[in-house]
């Protein structure tokens, strides 16, 4: 008897089956998440509702930074060919949003036409007027690199306060826009004029939440030799650490990010090594885009949560009829004790509530009598989502990312250093003498054999006990020289004759001079007279 009802109760409590990650976070944004924005008005607070263009998009990648940081030189580099409506120049060029994006052909969307496309994540966009949109394009073209991500180029950051105001849109505001739906936001500075003005600052502060998806770049360090290039750096470290408010340092990666010859050659391998760092980093997005997505709107339903109880709270406390106008002003002056009383109340983190002044700002022009009182079951759906609906999310997630081992960027200057000789590493370290005829161990094997003659060898071999008192000479740890006897001892026969010797010596080298050991022994390594056992 009215068995119907336990069972209605536990499909309530299971969560939804999904074919795919977006089509998940689509159906639960729409049927549990939405519903709870609309309700206490989320949209004209915080951020518009999203679109099903915001979930299936690629991963986008946003450049900030003043002018003539080398912003669009960036984009370029990437994708090793010219963009349409691009301009490059040290004097401010891009005077323009320009979102560059995979098409069949080339040719420029102007902005208007763009928040009109359902299937671009822009339409939103058209809150910001006739003002941004005029400065608002597509440029579309057939790369390989767009064809796994999307790159933002922004106006350049100016410095003084008459350039911020003429803009007749508020930047800060696009720009926190843009930073709720990428996947990553690259801050440009430029090594050789460091400063980070008003606005630049202003930008950086509005940046804030999203500092996960913030990686810095200093860039045109090729400019300034070794010394000053370490000062500068230091430099930027110092002022980030007043504008970005967090415990933990950004990464900043340092390099000269265009096609020209070195200026000052002398830190080559360090901006090497940084740019391969940046474009890991990069190509690793289309992977990882989905659960990016989901961070999203977990970010957002919390912060919906909280809205939502804040909004009612300011209901309650309004009365219905006289005396409205010095009630609302009085709520709104003592937000700031409604934020604690909510905090305590529903054990809500002070890191979830919107900014306090922006949110007094935000209500001087609502009508807090239309405002909705709660509604338990809206917030009990979004607690449901947050259980339930989202660890089944995060399995697909898993899934997905098992199917799709090799989304990366490719193309363009992702490509450049991938094979050959100078692909990163190349011929270093463990790589040493990987061309060469001769076994590039020789060169230094009559010294290591010095060392092998000295140590009594039975047979032409010295034992273990004999070979790790040399070994441990080198101050390496034993899980390191484990690992080098392993690479070391070809013959697996727990000693070392002169060749082996003086491979051991070579590997130790090798790790010292500060490179990775191979996990199995290169081929060119290999003792010419074990070649046959190696095989």
């Amino acid at each position: 008897m009215f068995s119907w009802l336990g069972t209605d109760d536990r499909r309530k409590k299971e969560p939804e089956v999904f074919q795919t990650v977006s089509d998940g976070l689509k159906k639960l944004y729409k049927t549990k998440l939405l519903p709870l924005e609309e309700s206490y008005k989320f949209h004209e607070f915080h951020s518009p509702a999203l679109e099903d263009a915001d979930f299936d998009n690629k991963p986008m990648v946003l450049l900030v930074g003043q002018y003539s940081t080398g912003k669009t030189s960036f984009i370029r580099y990437l994708l090793e060919q010219d963009f349409p409506g691009m301009r490059i120049g040290p004097e401010p060029t891009t005077d323009s949003f320009i979102a560059v994006m995979h098409g069949d052909t080339e040719g420029v969307i102007p902005g208007n036409a763009l928040v009109v496309d359902p299937k671009k994540p822009f339409r939103k966009l058209n809150a910001f007027g006739n003002a941004f949109l005029n400065r608002f394009v597509c440029a579309q073209l057939p790369n390989p690199v767009l064809e796994s991500i999307s790159v933002i180029d922004t106006p350049g950051i100016l410095s003084g306060e008459k350039q911020r105001i003429s803009r007749g849109y508020d930047f800060a505001a696009v720009l926190e826009w843009f930073a709720e739906r990428v996947d990553r936001i690259i801050l440009l500075f430029d090594a050789h004029k460091l400063d980070i003005s008003d606005e630049f600052s202003e930008v950086i502060k509005a940046l804030k939440n999203h500092e996960d998806k913030i990686r810095v770049v200093l860039n045109k360090a090729d400019q300034i030799e070794t010394q000053q290039l370490m000062r500068v750096y230091g430099a930027l470290m110092w002022s980030l650490g007043k504008i970005v408010n967090t415990p933990e340092v950004i990464r900043v990666y340092i390099g000269s990010f265009w096609s020209h010859p070195l200026l000052i050659p002398d830190n080559r391998k360090l901006f090497e090594a940084e740019e391969q760092d940046l474009f890991k980093d990069i190509q690793s997005l289309p992977r990882n885009a989905a659960l990016r997505k989901l961070n999203d709107l977990i970010k957002r339903a919390r912060l919906a949560k909280v809205h939502a109880y804040i909004i009612s709270s300011l209901k309650k406390e309004m009365p219905s009829v006289f005396g409205k106008d010095n009630k609302k002003k009085e709520l709104i002056a003592s937000l700031g004790d409604i934020y604690k009383r909510i905090e305590r109340e529903h054990q809500i983190s002070p890191g979830d509530f919107p900014n306090l002044k922006k949110m007094q700002d935000q209500l001087q022009a609502q009508d807090l009598t239309k405002f909705q009182p709660l509604k338990p079951k809206l917030l009990e759906a979004v607690d449901d989502m947050l259980a339930n609906d989202i660890a089944g999310l995060m399995v697909l997630v898993r899934q997905e990312e098992t199917q799709k081992p090799n989304a990366v960027v490719k193309g363009g200057a992702f490509d450049g250093t991938l094979d050959g000789p100078f692909g990163h590493g190349y011929g270093e370290g463990a790589g040493e003498g990987i061309d060469e005829a001769e076994w590039v161990v020789a060169r230094d094997k009559p010294a290591y054999d010095e060392i092998f003659y000295t140590l009594s060898p039975v047979n032409g071999k010295v034992t273990g006990a004999n070979a790790k008192k040399e070994m441990v000479k080198s101050k390496l740890p034993n899980t390191v020289l484990g690992k080098i006897w392993k690479l070391a001892d070809i013959d697996k026969d727990g000693m070392l004759d002169d060749e082996e010797f003086a491979l051991a010596n070579h590997l130790i080298k090798v790790k010292l001079e500060g490179h990775e050991l191979p996990s199995e022994l290169p081929a060119h390594l290999v003792p010419p007279s074990k070649r046959k056992i190696a095989e």
